[in-house]
């Protein structure tokens, strides 16, 4: 008798499609790969060999500085914790590697450190935390590559925390956004770090390698890299009337033209795009009929809000179809599964998410749950 089952409807997740709506052609850009991804939304705007397996040099410090961030709000250390600085982690203070400049056998704050690793980019901090959090760095590097495949970074192989040339030490553009989402979501709590432009450690003050943050005030992170091999990279995110952007430039020629590249990728991007919220979260879209339950109707609509990057002009076409199910079944969890809203825009899916109970619902006593089945026998004669 109970016709009202959710089992038969699969739960669907947000797809950032691209539309059919053309913006002018991306800049053409001399490097390895890049990217420019929407962070709200997901959606990649343009890119070139964004999957191909590159050396990261220094951008694999936002992994390590994403370990560290997360280790911190989840409680299991504290930025007040003396780090040590063992002989492997010390640098000798020569040119061919960026140094925060930790004393051999001394100890620094966790957070001072952190602060190292992304402003000055020390590869000393960077050895030094990660023994501290994994107890060695090809243990914390195992870390680095859980965390990657946790984050759906399936391009990525970390072998150190520094970024240092090794066999197999590999990332792409794509798994590099993927990251910078991460941190400015999860760790929102520190991403002001990465806009610092300088940090004085032992009485030497270093600068952010990362030109974007003197020239444009939207920019406010993450992180530069450059090795011979690995060219000149840059991972920027900037934020412009709401929208933010992410963009990534590996393999460049100079320093130059990573700042350069980036500044073009960021100008396109905002000058040919929008970001859209036509659905927010807890809205309510409909109140369906509620049968065994302890209240005979429901609130439904979104969990999370629909975000959207669309070209300029295209929100006005955009068309919403909703599919719900007439009535449902107590007992009823928040969050469960009612119903899909498709989003189209001329006649394409742009976007699709279930639609869920925003309350749940508990079931009905004995005798008004028998009340209900005698109901629903009789509406089935009819």
């Amino acid at each position: 008798m109970r016709r009202f089952l959710l089992a038969g409807i699969a739960p669907l997740f947000f797809l950032a499609a691209v539309v059919q709506a053309a913006p002018p052609a991306p800049p053409a850009l001399d490097n390895k790969a890049y990217l420019l991804v929407d962070f709200d939304s997901g959606r990649v705007l343009a890119e070139k060999n964004a999957h191909e397996r590159l050396p990261p040099a220094s951008l694999t410090k936002m992994m390590t500085s994403y370990i560290v961030e997360q280790s911190l709000m989840t409680g299991r250390i504290k930025e007040t914790d003396p780090v040590f600085v063992s002989e492997y982690a010390w640098c000798r203070g020569t040119s061919a590697e960026s140094c925060m400049y930790l004393p051999l056998n001394g100890q620094a704050s966790v957070i001072d450190m952190l602060r190292g690793v992304i402003i000055q980019s020390g590869n000393d901090a960077s050895k030094a935390l990660a023994e501290h959090i994994g107890g060695s760095e090809p243990a914390f590097a195992e870390l680095m590559n859980r965390e990657a495949t946790r984050l759906g970074m399936k391009d990525s192989r970390f072998v150190n925390a520094t970024g240092l040339p090794s066999p197999g030490h590999l990332t792409s553009a794509y798994d590099m956004a993927i990251l910078a989402r991460a941190i400015v979501r999860d760790s929102a709590h520190y991403y002001p770090l990465y806009a610092e432009k300088e940090f004085t450690y032992n009485n030497i003050r270093q600068g952010n390698r990362n030109a974007l943050l003197y020239t444009d005030p939207t920019v406010d992170g993450l992180k530069t890299g450059h090795t011979e091999e690995a060219g000149y990279c840059l991972v920027s995110s900037g934020k412009r009337g709401g929208m933010r952007l992410i963009a990534v430039v590996m393999g460049a020629k100079s320093m130059q033209d990573r700042a350069d590249q980036s500044r073009a990728l960021f100008s396109w991007g905002y000058a040919n795009f929008e970001n859209v919220k036509p659905y927010v979260a807890g809205t309510v879209l409909g109140t369906p009929r509620v049968w065994f339950g302890k209240t005979e109707q429901v609130k439904v609509g979104l969990a999370s809000d629909v975000a959207l990057t669309l070209a300029h002009g295209d929100s006005p076409r955009l068309k919403a179809a909703m599919q719900m199910v007439p009535a449902v079944e107590a007992p009823l969890a928040k969050g469960q599964s009612v119903g899909t809203l498709t989003l189209t825009l001329d006649g394409q899916v742009v976007a699709t998410q279930p639609i869920v109970a925003l309350e749940p619902v508990e079931e009905a006593g004995f005798f008004t749950r028998l009340w209900h089945h005698i109901k629903l026998f009789f509406s089935s004669l009819i």
